[in-house]
């Protein structure tokens, strides 16, 4: 069945991710393999891509995208996300999988999840113990560099802003599990779980699905692609104050002014209620 798993990372050298996905590494260690020479030993058999670095290498992208938004400079920072997607090794033989369609699944997989990162998509054919599994591993910037739609995953506006930070939350896990369930189902791939367990993740956070259909619905419908800016929010949110207090404000001030005009009623009654009076025992004399 299909795996899937997560590595953050505090390393701020982006170039030690690329290195292992092109170098090759004791899977057990983490350390590079050296030839006689203590040089680097390629990897003999991958496929490497990037997403919105611009054409650019990866590490420098990833560096200067930091420092223009003064963001992962601290050491106990996360600088990156590393993501596996392990392929059953049963997949290759019995059902097709290629090393090329496996990497056109991941891309399509970090477009989809992780857009406004930069991103290394890498597929290897092999896993550590020789057991033939082909795996992705995408690694993601921590920063986001453009805002992007709400997704399902997300639970907060800075979830979708430039200029913040991806969080990997248990939920987040749960849903890219599900996401990649779905993706070896529609590619006839075996998956990481059966359709009874499909059906029952579905139940548990039927509520969580309920309300994002609802909000992908209404934003469809009015037709807004992306959340609005946390600037845009605040402002929205001191002007509402502002017209809730000035509203009360003249509530109050209406309130008074028809005490004042009860009270100068009241006072008007009762003259004219004084002057009634002898007028009725005049009458009674007579």
């Amino acid at each position: 069945m299909a795996t899937f798993k997560h590595i953050s990372s505090k390393n701020a050298d982006y170039g030690a991710a690329e290195a292992y996905l092109t170098f090759e590494h004791d899977e057990f260690t983490m350390k590079p393999t050296l030839d006689e020479n203590g040089r680097l030993i390629p990897r003999e058999d991958y496929r490497i891509s990037s997403l919105n670095c611009g054409g650019g290498d990866f590490a420098v992208a990833c560096m200067r995208a930091n420092l223009r938004y003064e963001k992962n400079q601290k050491r106990e920072d996360v600088k990156s996300h590393h993501y596996i997607i392990s392929f059953d090794p049963r997949d290759g033989t019995d059902n097709g999988l290629t090393v090329d369609r496996a990497q056109e699944l991941g891309e399509q997989f970090c477009k989809e999840h992780f857009p406004g990162h930069q991103a290394l998509i890498c597929t290897h054919p092999d896993g550590h113990n020789h057991s033939g599994n082909i795996h992705v591993h995408i690694v993601i910037n921590s920063l986001r560099i453009y805002e992007v739609p709400l997704l399902p995953y997300m639970d907060r506006p800075a979830d979708t802003r430039e200029g913040c930070k991806h969080r990997c939350t248990n939920a987040a896990m749960e849903y890219f599990k599900s996401e990649v369930m779905e993706m070896c189902h529609r590619d006839g791939l075996k998956q990481q779980k059966n359709a009874k367990a499909k059906a029952a993740y579905r139940q548990k956070h039927e509520s969580d699905f309920i309300i994002a259909d609802a909000a992908a619905r209404y934003f469809r419908e009015n037709g807004i692609s992306k959340l609005p800016s946390y600037k845009a929010l605040q402002a929205e949110i001191e002007s509402l104050i502002k017209e809730k207090n000035s509203g009360y404000n003249d509530y109050w001030a209406k309130r008074e002014e028809y005490r004042r005009l009860q009270t100068v009623k009241g006072n008007i009654d009762q003259i004219l209620r004084r002057e009634r009076k002898p007028v009725k025992r005049q009458e009674q004399e007579r």
